[in-house]
């Protein structure tokens, strides 16, 4: 049977016990983006939220980073009146966007003998690591929703196949500029400089995740501002690096890397798992209103599932298992493809 039983691992007895050591946490840091939702119990299990279309906008899909959803075109000879006539009536267009409800959980057992006399404590341990886990998997969700987002931008290519650049001067503008168009608001306000030595301003800023394997090309990068330059060292997130121009830079550990999968390696000086071709790292770039998420009314905490094996029943009439668990209903969702950026780097080779 799965679990922690009594002789899963070899204990320390008949050495000397040691105190348990830290482990690694899970960097969170995309719920900072998120519009937080939720949905009411006994109403199914999806949920279509809605928006309107501007005047001259479309329902279409984002072409050369321009969201037709997001396209004003209205002209003043069109809206001018003559005399005595009535203007032609028109209606307005939704666009619908379709949210399922998923259930998450994760289980760990551990039986009456290894809770008896297993020289570690298996309960608050198992609590402590099931809520850093499920926390990862909050995580996992959002970033595999936002990262389907059909807004694509490369560095040095026009597909994942194609990149042979990390990010640079030019792709923070094009970042900019494709924010600009489709009429996107910043994320956070803008930070003046402080009377302290050496501090900078911060204009106000679209938010821009990133693998910390990226650390090194963001600094590299002419204006960068790290966090401890900020005038009145206001970081979002603790894992905020710094910022240049409207872009303010957090990292995680947690966002996968795309092994082998941009260009040729040849002398770009960019990471790669094989040497043959280029590691890609999808990077998320958002504005105001860009991505949501949604929980169940009254359980956006975890539910912790805690059975010790005092608790008996038919199925184990003798106490013989205990069970620790977590579980929630989430879901992540993609508002605004327009202010949603995708962006796919190569990494500098250290």
């Amino acid at each position: 049977m799965a679990g922690q039983l009594y002789t899963t691992q070899t204990q320390r007895v008949g050495k000397i016990k040691g105190e348990m050591l830290m482990h690694a946490i899970p960097k969170l840091t995309l719920d900072v983006a998120c519009t937080h939702f939720t949905m009411d119990e006994d109403m199914g299990d999806t949920i279509i939220y809605g928006r309107w279309v501007p005047t001259g906008g479309t329902t279409g899909a984002v072409a050369n980073n321009i969201d037709p959803s997001n396209t004003w075109s209205a002209t003043a000879s069109a809206h001018e009146v003559q005399d005595g006539q009535t203007p032609t009536a028109e209606g307005i267009t939704r666009k619908d966007i379709t949210v399922q409800i998923k259930e998450y959980s994760c289980l760990y057992m551990y039986t009456k003998k290894a809770a008896k006399l297993y020289e570690d404590k298996l309960p608050p341990a198992m609590k402590k690591m099931a809520g850093q886990r499920m926390g990862l998997v909050t995580e996992m969700i959002k970033n595999g929703a936002f990262r389907g987002s059909t807004n694509k931008m490369y560095a040095g290519g026009t597909s994942r196949a194609t990149v042979d650049e990390t990010i640079s001067d030019n792709l923070v503008s094009r970042i900019i500029r494709a924010f600009s168009n489709n009429r996107a608001d910043f994320l956070t306000e803008i930070i003046s400089p402080s009377q302290n030595y050496d501090t900078s301003a911060v204009e106000a800023s679209y938010l821009f995740f990133a693998h910390t394997d990226l650390q090194h090309d963001i600094e590299q990068l002419p204006g960068y501002t790290p966090v401890a330059k900020y005038g009145n060292m206001k970081p979002v997130h603790p894992m905020e690096l710094g910022a240049k121009g409207r872009l303010r830079f957090i990292l995680s550990p947690e966002f996968q890397t795309v092994a082998d999968a941009g260009a040729a390696v040849g002398s770009t000086g960019l990471k790669s798992t094989s040497s043959s071709n280029v590691d890609v790292y999808p990077c998320m770039v958002f504005a105001e209103e860009a991505a949501g998420d949604i929980a169940l009314r009254g359980t956006k905490s975890l539910e912790v599932i805690d059975l010790p094996p005092s608790q008996t029943d038919k199925n184990d009439p003798t106490g013989q298992r205990g069970y620790i668990g977590a579980c929630f209903w989430s879901a992540a969702f993609v508002q605004n493809d327009g202010w949603l950026l995708v962006v796919e780097v190569g990494a500098t080779s250290l």
